[in-house]
């Protein structure tokens, strides 16, 4: 062979090698970023131009679906039937599917089965291959009850803010309502603008939460934010449960131990003085039991207990419950800020920053769902169940591809702590600052609170669980900014009412 044609061959292998190498770079190593590259028009055409599964809530009834249409994706995806209110009502389950390729909730977290491309479906989509039948996705049967989810919408009214119900002895999620919301069929639009622009104009959207001297103050949160797993808000007085649990399980008090209430309480280390809501003394004794401490929301008797606890005993609990940790159910949970167990700079666990934290004040910060893990966990005898929403999978001939079967995620407390917050929790709803919570006929136990939220108006909780002999529902609900730091404007006058309503739509006689 003449040097011409050896180095022409060179050339041409050179050449050969370069394709090999080409290719098998962008179909095996490089094929996944470019599928989710967001000008790759070709993956949300398949997605679309695909018979996605429906997501269906509890009793049956379809929430999205996919409707066949004469254009180039072949399937609109519809929430509630197009309806603008219901399918705000459940926004913050379902998210949405968009042309512009953003996909959210429950949409983007059960995508692999709605999809049809789950691993557990290898079956279906080997007989779609053989057949040549056009792949359909499974069915996701959510642990939704409509009639808890409509109540909670409805109790909430036009105030911002949101509402989580739990079956504390499951784990399932109920009731999911976060307010603001919005209609996601407009961003599930086959025109990626129209789709780009809603979507910007949403993000940007902050509602108004109260004024200041005058002054409007605007959420952080937008209405595509689900304020239940993804906002979190000072919890104020709720934390009061946790801190009584510390008490209790590490320290040895019980409802009965008598503690110092005083009228007033100098945070540890500081000249700075703590009084209680509205100046009002807890006891004209400057004591009081534990119980009537909780029952009473009085708060310089929990900066005393918090105190008396230590930042070891409230860190290990809030660390006990794992609100330091994300959970995903299925979609991804906000975590829970506590003194000490934030990171970076500045995270102040000082004994006065461990004494604000005893009434949820300080730097502590939680989301609905978090609060309402810790009545599921009182109203379940301290073990504490992993919150959910899939209850089951059923592939395109409705035949059962997995169930969701509930287990203990964590145990925070004894039974015996469980008990005695039972008894506390019950005299706050009986003859404390829980009473508009009240059900005929149901013994309701829970914990009011109204935190201070600088330098926005106060934020407003319940959180509770009935009937307290035989639990079948925690919840939590959260006003965003709503009080005024006055009687008519607390958590028991605005937030203990909105439970009063779910409870009796959930467990009323």
């Amino acid at each position: 062979m003449n040097a011409t044609l050896r180095r022409l061959s060179a050339v041409v292998m050179v050449m050969f090698l370069t394709l090999m190498i080409s290719t098998t770079w962008i179909q095996f190593v490089a094929a996944g970023e470019l599928n989710d590259h967001p000008r790759n028009v070709r993956g949300i055409y398949s997605a679309l131009a695909r018979d996605r599964g429906p997501i269906v809530i509890k009793g049956g009834e379809a929430i999205v679906t996919s409707e066949p249409v004469d254009d180039n994706f072949k399937y609109q995806r519809t929430y509630s039937g197009g309806d603008a209110g219901p399918a705000s009502l459940y926004a913050p389950v379902t998210g949405y599917f968009s042309v512009n390729g953003t996909v959210t909730g429950m949409e983007r977290y059960a995508n692999s089965y709605l999809a049809g491309e789950d691993d557990s479906l290898w079956l279906d989509r080997l007989q779609n291959l053989i057949t040549g039948e056009e792949a359909q996705g499974s069915s996701v049967e959510l642990t939704i009850d409509p009639k808890i989810q409509q109540a909670a919408w409805d109790a909430l009214g036009d105030r911002n803010g949101a509402a989580v119900v739990l079956d504390p002895k499951t784990g399932a999620i109920l009731a999911m309502v976060s307010k603001p919301s919005y209609d996601p069929n407009t961003l599930a639009v086959h025109d990626a603008e129209e789709a780009t622009a809603t979507s910007e104009r949403l993000i940007n959207e902050k509602p108004v939460v109260g004024s200041v001297e005058g002054e409007e103050r605007r959420s952080v949160y937008g209405p595509t934010i689900n304020r239940t797993i993804n906002a979190t808000f000072p919890p104020g007085s709720t934390f009061k449960v946790l801190t009584s649990a510390a008490a209790i399980e590490y320290n040895g008090l019980t409802p009965t131990t008598q503690i110092d209430a005083p009228n007033s309480y100098t945070l540890p280390g500081t000249s700075t003085s703590v009084g209680n809501f509205g100046g009002f003394p807890c006891s004209p004794t400057e004591r009081m039991t534990l119980l009537e401490a909780l029952q009473d929301s009085c708060n310089t008797a929990y900066l005393k207990v918090a105190t008396d606890v230590g930042r070891d005993g409230m860190q290990r609990m809030f660390e006990d419950f794992g609100f330091t940790e994300s959970l995903e159910v299925p979609m991804t949970t906000s975590i829970g800020a506590y003194p000490g167990l934030i990171g970076g700079e500045g995270d102040d666990d000082s004994d006065a920053r461990i004494a604000l934290s005893g009434i949820g004040q300080g730097s502590v910060r939680m989301t609905p769902l978090q609060v309402a893990m810790i009545s599921a966990a009182v109203a379940n005898d301290g073990d504490l169940m992993k919150p959910y929403l899939i209850q089951s999978v059923r592939d395109s001939d409705l035949e059962l591809v997995s169930q969701t079967k509930p287990s203990r995620y964590k145990s925070p407390f004894s039974s015996s702590t469980a008990d005695a917050l039972t008894d506390m929790m019950l005299a706050v709803v009986n003859n404390g600052s829980g009473t508009a919570a009240q059900v005929s006929g149901v013994q309701v136990a829970g914990k009011t609170g109204t935190a201070q939220d600088d330098p926005r108006s106060p934020t407003l909780w319940f959180t509770g669980f009935a009937p307290a002999d035989d639990p079948q529902v925690a919840i939590a609900i959260v006003l965003e900014n709503e009080g005024e730091s006055t009687l008519e404007s607390s958590a028991g006058s605005l937030a203990a009412p909105i439970a009063g309503q779910i409870f009796k739509a959930a467990v009323g006689q």
